[in-house]
């Protein structure tokens, strides 16, 4: 399957900004109204993929779009999100950041506990200290 960044016409017309590197578009399913995804012009699927160039020229116009949305929707806060692999949510296999404009009383995301969003529905314990001890152990065994 073609990606449809690279492939649908509309989304080339939905682009905001853009450098040689990366480029900036409105979504088509947008959270809040200034919903933007910045991704490489490289057809890539993972932020691992990226060269540090790549990284920088999406840096720089996430700086940009944040400055604008500040002025243009009056956001005082941001989102800043992307999904790695479709087990996380990646249903386009061409790597992008999500960036919301946040303000008081918009609608969208409110709830910013991860685990009532992103995975873990309900309340949990929390982990016993001695368990959080043993999984970082396990983690620097394999860094």
């Amino acid at each position: 399957m073609s990606c449809p960044f690279c492939t649908i016409p509309e989304i080339k017309e939905r682009e905001v900004l853009s450098n040689d590197l990366a480029w900036a578009f409105l979504t088509n399913i947008p959270i809040v109204p200034g919903h933007i995804l910045i991704a490489p012009k490289r057809c890539i699927a993972s932020f691992d993929e990226l060269s540090k160039e790549e990284q920088e020229a999406i840096d720089d116009l996430r700086l940009k779009i944040k400055e604008a949305s500040m002025k243009t929707f009056d956001a005082t806060g941001f989102n800043y999100a992307w999904n790695d692999g479709a087990i996380a949510g990646q249903s386009v296999s061409h790597f992008h950041l999500h960036v919301l404009p946040r303000k008081e009383g918009d609608t969208g995301i409110t709830e910013y506990e991860p685990r009532k969003f992103l995975y873990r529905p309900g309340s949990r314990e929390d982990s016993p200290e001695e368990e959080l001890q043993a999984v970082a152990s396990l983690i620097r065994e394999n860094l």
